[in-house]
């Protein structure tokens, strides 16, 4: 699947869409700004990673503050068979300065 701008992610969720946003960055990270989504810190995915199956056939966004985190956590979990992951480019950092 291919990665999302934050620009359709803006977009998506001023339309109200309903979408599942996961942020693999800090706590304190997202303590500073966040987009609602599912806080699972990337070091903690591989134990976490079943608390996002009941969306594991439809899209999942994941983003961190630049797109290297969410990059590493859209590879994993595509090996555990999550096929509709999309990373969001430029990660809340962009997000946050195109507003």
């Amino acid at each position: 699947m291919n990665d999302i701008t934050t620009q359709e992610l803006r977009e998506r969720i001023e339309k109200g869409e309903n979408l599942h946003i996961v942020d693999v960055r800090e706590q304190w990270e997202f303590d500073e700004a966040n987009l609602n989504g599912l806080l699972i810190p990337l070091g903690e995915l591989p134990n976490r990673f079943s608390e996002l199956e009941a969306w594991k056939n439809e899209e999942i966004i994941i983003h961190c503050k630049s797109g290297g985190r969410s990059g590493r956590a859209k590879e994993f979990l595509k090996t555990q068979g999550y096929e509709n992951v999309r990373n969001l480019l430029g990660g809340i950092t962009e997000y946050l300065a195109n507003q």
